[in-house]
Parts: C-alpha cells; sequence; structure tokens
C-alpha cells in the first residue's frame, strides 16, 4: 500500500538538439540536394548532348574514310587503304574500322590500340553507348564497291563522366563548407533576439498565467519560445473573436433595418447613388421602385402594431421574392419600401415587375393570433436616363407615381372593407404602376 502511495518518478528529459547543428543540418542537406540535382541533371543532359555529337560524328568519320577508301578499293590496293584509314581513325573516338568489298569480303582492318589501364573500361562504355556499329555503304554510279563499318569508342564519354563526378564532388564539398559558415551566421543573427524575446514572454506569462497551445518543439530556443507564447496566443484569438463580432454586428446594424431585415435608407441611398454614377459610365439602364402599403395606418389602428409589424415583414418577404439576386430591396421607414433595378435591359421589364409586385399581394397575410389580412401596395417606378439624370430627380419622380397610383385608386372610389379585429382586410383592385 505505501508504495501505490509513492509518487511515479518523473520522465526522463527529452533530449532536444540545439538550433544551430538543427539549422546546420538543414542547410548542408538542403545544398547537397539541390548540389546533387543539378549536378545530376546537367550530367544527364550533357551526357545525351556528347552522346548525339559523337554519333553524328561517327556518321562523318564514316563518310569521310568511305571517300578516302574508294579509289583504293577500286585498284585493290588494301594497303593504300589501311594507311588513310589510320591517318583519319587515329585523331577521332573511333574504335574500331572495317572496309569490306562488293563481295563482303574483308578489304582493311583498323583498330584502336590499347592506351592504358582504362581501355577496358573505355570498350565497356563505349558499347553500351554504342550497342550498334555505324555501317556505310560504298556506292559508284550503280553499282555497290563495299561498305565501311565503324565502332565507337567510350573514351570521351568516359572522361565526361569522369570529370562530371569530380565537379559534383568538388560543389558537394564546397556546399557543405558553405552551409556550415551560413548556419554560424544565420544562428549568431537569429538567437539573439529569440533570447531576448524569451525573456520578455517569460516576464509575461508570469504577470497574466495564459494557456498553453503551441505543441512541443524539438529545438530547445523554440520550444521555451512556444511554452512563453502560449497563452499569449489564446488571449489575442479571443480579443480578436470578439472585435470581429462586435464589428460585424454594428456593420449590419449600420445599413440593414432591424424589423425586416432589409437594407436601410442610408445604404440603399448610397448604393443608389454608385448605380447612377455607374450607369452614366456604362450607358445602362437602371429603375427605381417605391412601393407603400395601402391603408397601412388603418391596419395599425384597428389591429395593433404586431399585426402592422407582420405586415411590414410579409411584405419585405414579397418584395424580395419578386426580384433578382442582384437588384437590392430597402425600407426607407415605416411602410414606404424601395427596389433599385440594375441593370434594366428595357422600361418594359419594370412594368412588368411593378404589376407582379401588385400580383403578389392577393394571398392573404398572417397575424400573430393566427388570423389574416390581405392588402395591396402602391408602386411608382422611375427609369433612369428617361425620366432623369440624377438621384434626386428619379426619387422625386417615383414618389409623385407612387402618390399618383394611390390617388387614382381613392378617385375611383375603389375602398377596401374598414379593416376591425374581427375582419380581414381585402383590397380587390390590383393598383397600377404609374411610370
Amino acid at each position: 500500500m505505501r508504495n501505490s502511495l509513492l509518487p511515479l518518478p518523473p520522465a526522463p528529459p527529452v533530449a532536444r538538439r540545439s538550433l544551430r547543428r538543427v539549422m546546420w543540418f538543414a542547410k548542408l542537406k538542403v545544398a547537397l540536394v539541390a548540389v546533387s540535382l543539378a549536378g545530376l541533371a546537367m550530367s544527364v543532359v550533357g551526357f545525351v548532348a556528347l552522346r548525339a555529337y559523337a554519333a553524328h560524328n561517327l556518321q562523318l568519320v564514316a563518310r569521310s574514310v568511305g571517300y578516302t577508301v574508294e579509289a583504293a578499293l577500286v585498284f585493290r590496293d588494301p594497303a593504300a587503304a589501311a594507311e588513310a584509314i589510320s591517318l583519319i581513325a587515329s585523331p577521332e573516338d573511333v574504335a574500331e574500322i572495317a572496309v569490306s568489298d562488293a563481295q563482303g569480303q574483308p578489304f582493311a582492318l583498323w583498330r584502336r590500340p590499347d592506351e592504358g589501364r582504362f581501355q577496358g573500361l573505355e570498350d565497356h562504355v563505349g558499347r553500351l553507348v554504342f550497342p550498334e556499329p555505324v555501317v556505310l555503304p560504298l556506292v559508284r554510279g550503280p553499282d555497290t564497291i563495299g561498305s565501311v563499318r565503324l565502332v565507337g569508342h567510350g573514351g570521351a564519354l568516359l572522361h565526361f563522366l569522369l570529370m562530371g563526378l569530380a565537379g559534383l564532388l568538388v560543389c558537394l564539398f564546397l556546399s557543405a563548407l558553405a552551409a556550415a559558415y551560413s548556419s554560424r551566421r544565420v544562428v549568431r543573427h537569429i538567437t539573439r533576439p529569440l533570447t531576448n524575446l524569451a525573456v520578455v514572454a517569460h516576464a509575461v506569462r508570469r504577470e497574466r498565467a495564459f494557456a498553453q497551445r503551441v505543441p512541443a518543439s524539438e529545438i530547445r530556443e523554440l520550444n521555451t519560445l512556444g511554452e512563453d507564447f502560449n497563452g499569449l496566443l489564446d488571449e489575442f484569438e479571443g480579443w480578436q473573436r470578439t472585435l470581429q463580432d462586435e464589428n460585424s454586428t454594428l456593420a449590419h446594424r449600420a445599413s440593414h433595418d432591424s424589423l425586416t431585415g432589409l437594407r436601410n435608407r442610408a445604404f440603399f441611398e448610397s448604393r443608389f447613388n454608385r448605380a447612377v454614377r455607374e450607369a452614366e459610365e456604362t450607358g445602362e439602364r437602371l429603375a427605381l421602385l417605391f412601393v407603400d402599403a395601402d391603408r397601412f395606418k388603418d391596419i395599425n389602428d384597428s389591429w395593433g402594431h404586431a399585426a402592422g409589424d407582420a405586415v411590414l415583414v410579409c411584405l419585405a418577404s414579397r418584395l424580395r421574392a419578386q426580384v433578382r439576386e442582384t437588384d437590392l430591396v430597402g425600407r426607407l421607414g415605416g411602410d414606404e419600401f424601395a427596389i433599385l433595378i440594375t441593370p434594366l435591359h428595357d422600361a418594359a421589364d419594370a412594368r412588368h415587375i411593378a404589376e407582379n409586385l401588385a400580383a403578389c399581394m392577393r394571398e392573404p397575410m398572417p397575424l400573430p393570433e393566427g388570423s389574416t389580412l390581405q392588402t395591396s401596395v402602391s408602386v411608382g417606378v422611375a427609369i433612369y436616363p428617361e425620366d432623369g439624370r440624377s438621384t434626386q430627380a428619379l426619387m422625386m419622380c417615383a414618389d409623385a407615381a407612387m402618390y399618383t397610383a394611390k390617388s387614382r385608386r381613392r378617385a375611383d372610389g375603389r375602398r377596401a372593407a374598414d379593416p376591425s379585429p374581427h375582419s380581414d382586410i381585402d383590397i380587390q383592385e390590383r393598383p397600377r404602376a404609374h411610370v
């Protein structure tokens, strides 16, 4: 029992590498990989180019030999052919040249003499690079008088590969030295500010006691820095979220109507001013619609403000449903709404939208206590640039058109039933949009 109550021994400390050592190894790895890839790529490209050059050179040597030994073949002089071949082939990267007559019988043969201890390796490289010999028929007039057969030599390619390997090793060695020197300089520049920052972070942590957040690091210095800043990060993130939420709420309140959720008058007018300026620049049309709920005061007086608010919310929803996503619907105040249609392709489209707005009011609106009522709207339309070229002129035109439509309804003697808490309001006449 006593042993079970004893505290567990502390875990052994985790071995961590120093920043200097980590940076030195990282720079060394990057330098070695970069130099190796670059050297390998250059070697491959150079090898392919040199092989193509060597193959082309063999073709040229074969032609030169063919031109030279043609006369010797005709006059059957093998000694002259062998001497000419030796003069041509000695300075070239050719392992063997064989000349045959028209019957395929050997006529002259030249082989490169053994030039040192790398001869076997050069022959092996030559067989790998030039697996097939170059054969060139010798034609004189309509007849084939013989052929020249060349076998490539790998001496030049082997020399290129050895020089490339030596250069790569030298570059790797120099890269290691450069990485060591660079890492020392970088560590001297980084460790000092990190140490100072760690001292400040320790002081902040002791005073505020922030929670940890960053995972542990293998580097001692960075691990200490992470422990000190974990708490600060949580605090900063909390402050940032709070500020963002408050800014978002304030921005929404500043540009939206609190009851209907539509854009408010200030935002609508600002957007309308910008739309008119853009229309002046692009030459496009736009339409401004003023919408007013008919007999809204009677609804408030008879059914109460809760019913009036419900009517406004339902009216806003129906207005929003009748226009495009790109169009703007706003509440100017009270029972007055405004709609900005941009771009407007045809004036008839604005009239059609106004008729749809009036038609969508035929469906009864639900009230909070469960009853319904039916009302109507008066719509005034102003079109840019026909009805005005300024925001003030367009708003005055749309407002006048809306009140003209409302006055015509009253002048025609078409009245809704007296609204009361005991009967729904039903305005049968569909209002006309006045332009």
